[in-house]
């Protein structure tokens, strides 16, 4: 099993008088040799999707945050409810 360190960039979304709410999305991403893309962006309120093509369960972890377990042959999501960087 390959390992790798991806990254996740969530921002707030900042509004102006003239702008218009942004509606949260799903954003997918694919594990079947490695997670693909290898690196997002999200808002808050975005949810992120992994989809595992691997017969192998896999995890999306940031170290002493986050933990997601993706079953094989499966999909788990996570919605963004914080701001900044990490590496899953």
């Amino acid at each position: 099993m390959r390992s790798g360190i991806y990254l996740i960039v969530i921002a707030g979304l900042v509004l102006g008088n003239d702008a218009v709410d942004a509606e949260p999305r799903t954003i997918r991403v694919t594990k079947k040799m490695a997670f693909v893309p290898a690196e997002i962006g999200a808002r808050l309120g975005d949810t992120i999707e992994w989809v595992n093509k691997d017969i192998l369960f896999h995890t999306a972890t940031v170290k002493g945050g986050w933990d997601v377990l993706i079953p094989a042959n499966g999909t788990a999501s996570l919605a963004v409810s914080e701001t900044g960087q990490v590496e899953y």
